[in-house]
């Protein structure tokens, strides 16, 4: 099999919560746990950091990652989902997994991949810990892929564990109350590791002590400790939050003698966190007159922050192109969401997606504006040609919206 192939059959073989949702949610870790023994446990050869949390562990993954490049370490890194291609997910010191160990990876356990009717982020999980063992980092930063407790990402035992925040999402799988989504969250404390808290939340601040108290594990909530304000090549207001995580972070790295970070490599990091790592989609600006903003943001806490933002722009008009999952509680989203702008209605083009006149029509149900297209970009094409130069156009809803038009 060539890169493409192999990329191919890991996509349509086995289930992918990109496509398929609810599906690919495996209930427990034993399919990894097998993997992991079939490897040689690549997981015990290097040191982590794992990052869970509703909204910002990305961001902040890549902000840990970035700092500690800036410091001089081997960094891996490894994050969902992919914006343009598979590799994205996996890298080190911000340069993607090559094709050939991809290729190499598949064909090699192929057969046990088969046998064992193992899941497209379970291969994928074993993937980035094969690799990060095989190129000797010095550390890997481990993004949580859904919820926590059962993640496959979960059988790494970090250095710190960090959690950056709670809100509504994925609630067919992690619970619909704060509290619930938490314990889910807070599956991936361990015992005797130190867990950061990003973002103190009355619902659940007792949740994540307790825990911590049961697994002896020291907490530390970055909002409240980080007082010094850092800045990032990252600009949405939403980030004033990551970046006191990942801040916390290093702070707690530096206390192993394993690791020494500088002040100015800490300053530098952040500031270098799209060089350095190569996010995108992050409140990324994609041209002026008129200007064009995308966002990954997918869930009210999301949207809402980003929403805020937008008010600070200034501009004309706002158009706004959107698309979301079909797992997606529109109930929760549409009361944070502008209604005298016009819409452009899409469905990415994923299984997955939510058809666009069930989209169109729930939002005009509830007074919204706007017309439904036939992919992203013609969504996005429409609303370059009925903008003005000084209006503004946001493109978001989804990651998977946002992977189609940058």
């Amino acid at each position: 099999m060539n890169y493409q192939d192999s990329v191919n059959w890991m996509f349509k073989q086995l289930p992918m919560y990109q496509n398929k949702g609810k599906s690919a949610y495996k209930v427990d870790l034993s399919n990894t746990i097998l993997l992991a023994k079939h490897l040689n446990h690549p997981e015990k050869h290097f040191k982590s950091v794992h990052v869970a949390g509703t909204n910002g562990k990305g961001s902040t993954s890549h902000m840990v990652a970035s700092i500690l490049q800036e410091a001089g370490y081997k960094v891996g890194l490894y994050t969902s989902p992919h914006l343009k291609d598979f590799r994205e997910r996996i890298k080190i010191n911000g340069k993607e997994i090559s094709k050939q160990f991809v290729i190499g990876f598949i064909e090699r356990n192929l057969t046990f991949f088969k046998e064992n009717q193992l899941s497209f982020f379970e291969m994928t999980v074993g993937l980035a810990f094969d690799y990060f063992k095989k190129q000797n980092v010095d550390i890997a930063i481990i993004e949580v892929g859904l919820g926590g407790r059962l993640d496959s990402t979960n059988i790494i035992t970090p250095e710190i564990s960090v959690i950056t925040n709670i809100g509504f999402d994925h609630m067919k799988f992690l619970g619909n109350t704060y509290e619930a989504i938490a314990k889910e969250k807070a599956g991936i404390i361990k015992s005797n590791i130190p867990v950061i808290i990003g973002e103190t939340q009355e619902e659940t601040k007792d949740v994540f002590i307790k825990i911590s108290e049961e697994k002896s594990s020291e907490i530390y909530f970055a909002d409240q400790l980080i007082k010094q304000d850092f800045e990032s090549d990252l600009k949405g207001i939403y980030q004033k939050h990551n970046i006191k995580t990942a801040v916390q972070t290093i702070k707690l790295l530096n206390t192993n003698k394993s690791f020494l970070i500088s002040n100015q490599q800490i300053v530098d990091g952040l500031k270098n966190t799209i060089r350095n790592t190569g996010l995108k989609g992050r409140w990324q600006i994609l041209q002026n007159q008129p200007k064009i903003i995308c966002d990954t943001a997918h869930n009210k806490e999301g949207l809402t922050i980003v929403m805020e933002q937008i008010k600070s722009e200034e501009f004309n008009k706002l158009h706004i192109v959107f698309g979301v999952v079909s797992d997606k509680d529109l109930g929760s989203i549409l009361p944070v969401l502008p209604k005298q702008v016009r819409y452009y209605f899409c469905k990415p083009n994923i299984e997955r997606g939510m058809d666009v006149n069930i989209l169109k029509n729930q939002f005009l149900e509830n007074g919204f504006i706007g017309e439904s297209y036939n992919t992203v970009n013609e969504a996005f094409n429409s609303a370059i040609q009925h903008a003005s130069p000084n209006d503004l156009i946001y493109v978001g809803g989804s990651t998977f919206v946002v992977a189609e038009i940058i």
